[in-house]
C-alpha cells in the first residue's frame, strides 16, 4: 500500500528506466482505497487512472466514523469543544479523520489541483478544519456560485455522469462514426449498383443525405466500384452457401451450358438440380465461370474448381444434362464421357426441350417442300424485316387494321389484347422461336404483303425488288398457306410441350408422360385432323384472296420412344393409383446406382417396395397424385420418407435427373441484362455475383443486411472497413 501513500514526484533516471512498470500501475480496488482523508492521494500517473480513482472515492462517499464513535474534546476559548456529527446531515461533502481529529471536504480534496489561483482550500484539503466553535466557517467554505468548492462539486457531478466524461465523449464519437458507416454500407447494399439510386435515396431521406453525401470521408463513402463488387460478392456467396446448405451433402444433378457474352468471352453456367429436405424439387444456379476455351477438359477443370470451392463431391452427382452442343455431349471426349470416370452413377439425359425443337425442325426439313418453306421464311425476314423503316411500316399497317376491326366490332378490347406485333427471327436452338415466327406471320400477313409490294416497287436495289416479287408469288400460293398452317399446328402443340418441359419443377416421369400425350395428339391429328386443318387453310385463302386447291393427306414421320432407364422410371409413377408400379423395374433401376444401393440395400429395397405400395395405395391422400414431384412432397409431409427411406432415396434419384436445361439458358438471358455493351468490361467475378443475385431473387429477399455486413466485414481486403 506504500505506493498509494506517497505523492508523485518528478521521475528520476531510475524511474524513467522503469517507466513501463509505472505505466502498468492499476487503480486500487474499492476495498483497498485509503479511507483516512489525511493519508489518501489521487496523483496516479495518467489522466484516465486519476479519473477512475476519483470516481471510486465519489461512489464510496465521504469518510465518516461509525455511529457511536466518541469524538475527542479540544479546549477552545477555555471551553471544551468537539466535532458535531449532526453536521453530516447538513453538509454532504463533509468528512472526518479520526487520526487527526479534523474535518475535510471530499469534493475539494479530489480536485484540489485542478483549479489554480483560488484560495481557501487548504483548511478543508491539506491541514483540515478543527474550529469546532466556528460552524459558520463551513458555510464560508461553500461560498458563492463561482467558489472553488462549487467548481469542485460540478466536476464531481460531471465525473459521475458517464455522458459528461471525456471517455464517454470519445466513445460517443466512435459510436456516431460507426452508425454513419453502417448507414453508408446499408445504403450501398439496398441501393444496388448505382450512384443515381444512392442520390435518389438521399433526396428522400435527410439522414442518408447528410451521412452518405455530405459528411462521409472521401475514402469512406461506401459507393466506390470496389465496394459495390464486394457487396455483390457477399450476396452471391450467401446465396450459394444457402444452396449448398440446402443440398446438405445429398445427391444432385449437374446442368451445364456455355455461351459467349457481349464482349465475346466464353461463360459457363452451372446449375444444380436437387430435392430439398421438404421433398421439393429445385434447380439453382451456383456459378457463371469464364472459360478460356470450350474443350471438355477445360470445362471439366472449371467445374472441378467450382466443386472444390463449395466442398461438393463428384460422388454426389447422379445425373448430367447439357443443351446438345458438340463439345458438351461428345460420346468419348465430351463431359458426358469424362464425368462417369469420376462417378458411374452420373447418368446422362439429353435435354428434352432441345431434342423437341431440333427434332421437329430437322425432320420437317427432310421434306423438300418444308425445307423450301423455311428457306423462304428466312428470306422473307431479310427482305421485310431488314430495316427499321419496313418494320415500322408493318407495325403501322397492323395498327390501322386493328383500329378498323375494333371499330367494326370484329375484335374486342381489354388488358393484354391487341398488343403491338412484329416479325420474329427464329433460331434452331431457341425454344418456340419457329412457332412464334410463323404465328406472327399469320397475324401480320396483310401487312407483310403491303411491305413486299412497297419493296417490289421502291426497293433499294434490283436484287431486293426481285426477291420481293418472288416472295409475293410464293406467299399467294396455296402450297405456302398449307405449309404455314400445318407447321403452325405441329409447332403449336410442340410449343405447349416445350413450355411444360422448361418448368423448373418438372420431373422426368411427368415429362415422359407429356411427350406421350403429345405423340398421341399428333397421331390423332394424322387420323382425324385433316378436315379441320383443311378448313382452316381454306378460310385463310378466302380471307386473303388466295386460290384454293384440293389435296390429300401427307404422312409425317415419327421417332420411337426411349427405353431402358426411362422405362424403369415409369414404375414409380403415381398416376392411376400407381397403376404402372412394377417391383422388377424398380429393382433394375436401383441397380443402375451402385453408389447408392449396395447388395444389402438392394435386398432391403426388395422387401420395402411391397410394403410401400400396399401402404401408399391404402392411404387416400395419395390417390389423386399425377407426378413423382407431388409424390415426393407428400411423402415428406406425411413422414413416409422416413418410413420408406430406400424408396424415397430411389425417388430422389429419379427426380434429380434433368428434363431440360432451361434453367441454364435463363442464366445467359440474365447475362445479356447484366453485361451489356455499355458494361462490356465487367470482371468475371463481378458478373458471376450479379447473375447469381439476378437469377435467384427468392434467396436475395431472405438475406438480411446484417448477414451481408457481417460477411463484408470479414473480407480480406478490409483496408477501408470500420470495425463494428
Amino acid at each position: 500500500m506504500e505506493r498509494f501513500l506517497k505523492r508523485k514526484s518528478p521521475p528520476s533516471a531510475t524511474d524513467q528506466d522503469e517507466g513501463s512498470s509505472q505505466r502498468n500501475i492499476s487503480a486500487p480496488t474499492r476495498t483497498s482505497l485509503i479511507l483516512s482523508p489525511k493519508d489518501r492521494i489521487i496523483e496516479y500517473p495518467g489522466f484516465k487512472l486519476q479519473e477512475e480513482i476519483r470516481r471510486r472515492y465519489l461512489i464510496r462517499g465521504p469518510h465518516r466514523p461509525e455511529p457511536g464513535f466518541n469524538y475527542p474534546q479540544t479546549i477552545i476559548g477555555k471551553k471544551p469543544r468537539r466535532f458535531n456529527p449532526d453536521w453530516f446531515e447538513q453538509y454532504d461533502w463533509l468528512e472526518y479523520s479520526e487520526k487527526v481529529d479534523k474535518a475535510f471536504c471530499l469534493y475539494c480534496y479530489l480536485f484540489r489541483d485542478c483549479i489554480d489561483g483560488q484560495a481557501g482550500n487548504d483548511a478543508f484539503v491539506t491541514k483540515g478544519f478543527s474550529g469546532w466553535n466556528n460552524k459558520p466557517r463551513l458555510d464560508t467554505h461553500v461560498g458563492g456560485v463561482t467558489s472553488y468548492h462549487n467548481a469542485a462539486v460540478k466536476r464531481c457531478n460531471n465525473l459521475l455522469k458517464p455522458s459528461q466524461s471525456i471517455e464517454f465523449a470519445l466513445k460517443k464519437q466512435q459510436d456516431v462514426a460507426k452508425e454513419e458507416y453502417f448507414i453508408r454500407l446499408s445504403t450501398s447494399i439496398n441501393a444496388g449498383n448505382f450512384l443515381e439510386l444512392v442520390k435518389l435515396l438521399a433526396e428522400q431521406n435527410e439522414k442518408i443525405k447528410r451521412v452518405v453525401l455530405r459528411n462521409a470521408p472521401e475514402n469512406h463513402q461506401m459507393v466506390s466500384p470496389e465496394i459495390q463488387k464486394d457487396i455483390a460478392n457477399c450476396f452471391a456467396e450467401i446465396i450459394v452457401n444457402s444452396i449448398i446448405e440446402e443440398i446438405g451433402g445429398d445427391v444432385f444433378c449437374l446442368l451445364v451450358d456455355e455461351s459467349a457474352d457481349v464482349s465475346d468471352k466464353e461463360q459457363m453456367a452451372v446449375v444444380l438440380r436437387y430435392v430439398n429436405n421438404r421433398g421439393e424439387l429445385k434447380e439453382r444456379l451456383i456459378g457463371v465461370v469464364h472459360v478460356a476455351e470450350t474443350t471438355s477438359a477445360c470445362l471439366k477443370s472449371n467445374i472441378d474448381a467450382l466443386f472444390s470451392k463449395y466442398k461438393l463431391s463428384w460422388k454426389q452427382v447422379r445425373g448430367q444434362g447439357y443443351d446438345g452442343a458438340s463439345n458438351m455431349r461428345g460420346e468419348f471426349n465430351g463431359l458426358r464421357a469424362l464425368i462417369p470416370r469420376e462417378n458411374g452413377s452420373a447418368h446422362y439425359v439429353h435435354c428434352f426441350a432441345h431434342q423437341l425443337q431440333l427434332v421437329i425442325v430437322a425432320v420437317a426439313k427432310k421434306n423438300d417442300d418444308i425445307s423450301d418453306f423455311f428457306y423462304m421464311i428466312s428470306l422473307l425476314l431479310n427482305v421485310a424485316g431488314a430495316s427499321c423503316k419496313r418494320k415500322d411500316m408493318i407495325r403501322q399497317s397492323q395498327q390501322e387494321k386493328v383500329k378498323r376491326a375494333i371499330g367494326s366490332g370484329q375484335i374486342s378490347t381489354g388488358t393484354g389484347l391487341n398488343q403491338e406485333q412484329t416479325l420474329q427471327r427464329p433460331g434452331d436452338t431457341r425454344w418456340c422461336s419457329h412457332y412464334k415466327t410463323l404465328k406472327s406471320l399469320n397475324s401480320l400477313f396483310p401487312s407483310v404483303i403491303e411491305v413486299l409490294q412497297y419493296v417490289e416497287k421502291d426497293g433499294p436495289n434490283d436484287k431486293k425488288r426481285r426477291q420481293a416479287r418472288g416472295l409475293l408469288d410464293y406467299l399467294k400460293d396455296f402450297d405456302f398457306v398449307f405449309h404455314l398452317h400445318m407447321m403452325l399446328m405441329i409447332l403449336g402443340h410442340a410449343n405447349s410441350l416445350s413450355l411444360c418441359l422448361q418448368r423448373k419443377d418438372q420431373d422426368i416421369l411427368e415429362a415422359m408422360s407429356e411427350v406421350k400425350l403429345t405423340k398421341q395428339k399428333f397421331q390423332q391429328i394424322r387420323d382425324d385432323g385433316w378436315e379441320s386443318l383443311l378448313q382452316t387453310i381454306y378460310s385463310f385463302c378466302e380471307e386473303h384472296s388466295i386460290p384454293k386447291l384440293d389435296m390429300e393427306e401427307e404422312y409425317i414421320d415419327r421417332h420411337k420412344p426411349r427405353k431402358n432407364l426411362l422405362t424403369y422410371m415409369a414404375a414409380l409413377s403415381p398416376k392411376d393409383s400407381f397403376g404402372d408400379f412394377k417391383l422388377e423395374s424398380l429393382m433394375e433401376l436401383a441397380k443402375l446406382y451402385p453408389n447408392n444401393f449396395n447388395q444389402e440395400q438392394l435386398k432391403d429395397l426388395a422387401h420395402e417396395l411391397p410394403i410401400y405400395i400396399d401402404n401408399i395405395k391404402a392411404d387416400e391422400r395419395f390417390s389423386n397424385l399425377n407426378s413423382i414431384t407431388a409424390l415426393a412432397k407428400l411423402m415428406v409431409d406425411t413422414n413416409k420418407h422416413q418410413a420408406f427411406p430406400l424408396v424415397y432415396k430411389l425417388l430422389k434419384l429419379v427426380l434429380v435427373l434433368p428434363v431440360a436445361t432451361a434453367s441454364v439458358e435463363r442464366c445467359f438471358s440474365a447475362m445479356k441484362i447484366v453485361k451489356t455493351i455499355l458494361r462490356s468490361r465487367i470482371e468475371n467475378t463481378f458478373i458471376n455475383d450479379c447473375i447469381i443475385c439476378f437469377v435467384e431473387p427468392a434467396f436475395v429477399a431472405t438475406i438480411s443486411d446484417n448477414a451481408v455486413i457481417d460477411r463484408f466485414q470479414k473480407m480480406k481486403n478490409c483496408n477501408r472497413r470500420m470495425l463494428l
